[in-house]
């Protein structure tokens, strides 16, 4: 009887299994930006520069996040494959179209910040999740991230929230110390959930 260590390699992820990959992953970050976004807080990476461009330029989000993400194409292209850029490409599309289109058939009011702060981490964790097993992200330093992880053994979850040290001084200079702060919290526990539930010596689940 074959041990774990003697197991035959996985099959990979179908191509319906890595377009229901994307869907789901990018709904529930679009579920997370609306609560961010509840609770007037900004996160880190990208999705972080992009909300800080929308509340200081009055523009969408949306719109934003996709344009951000143009000039990172290049390095997913060159360091990844073109089967990971394209995927990354559809995801960064979806995020962009769902952040518009959730709005319209849902409303979250108000929330406290802290709540906020955490129900946000977690969905954003979960979503990244998602979509770094099914060999996409939502573009940016996740590109940097995953690339590194696989080549470099460093944990995504480190990437990112090293990066994300930028943002949040930005953060702290626009916004008052308390919203940057658990901004930065919410930005932690979405890390978090990634360097420990995406590692590569542990996961074994590959992509088409």
């Amino acid at each position: 009887m074959p041990t774990l260590l003697h197991l035959p390699p996985p099959d990979r992820h179908t191509f319906w299994e890595d377009v229901v990959g994307l869907i789901v992953g990018t709904l529930s970050m679009a579920l997370a930006v609306m609560v961010l976004k509840a609770g007037g807080l900004i996160t880190g990476q990208i999705a972080g520069l992009s909300l800080l461009l929308s509340y200081a330029g009055g523009w969408s989000f949306g719109a934003v996040f996709f344009v951000l993400n143009l000039p990172f194409y290049i390095i997913a292209w060159r360091q990844m494959g073109w089967r990971f850029t394209l995927k990354t490409f559809a995801a960064v599309a979806l995020l962009s179209l769902f952040t518009e289109i959730l709005p319209l058939g849902l409303t979250i009011t108000v929330l406290h910040p802290l709540m906020a702060a955490i129900v946000f981490g977690v969905l954003a964790g979960i979503a990244l999740i998602v979509l770094f097993r099914h060999g996409a992200t939502l573009g940016g330093v996740g590109i940097v991230a995953l690339w590194l992880q696989e080549t470099r053994k460093i944990p995504a979850g480190n990437t990112q929230l090293s990066f994300d040290a930028f943002v949040f001084v930005l953060a702290f200079v626009m916004f008052p110390w308390d919203v940057a702060a658990l901004s930065l919290l919410g930005a932690v526990i979405l890390n978090l959930m990634i360097t420990v539930n995406h590692r590569g010596d542990r996961y074994i689940g590959r992509s088409s």
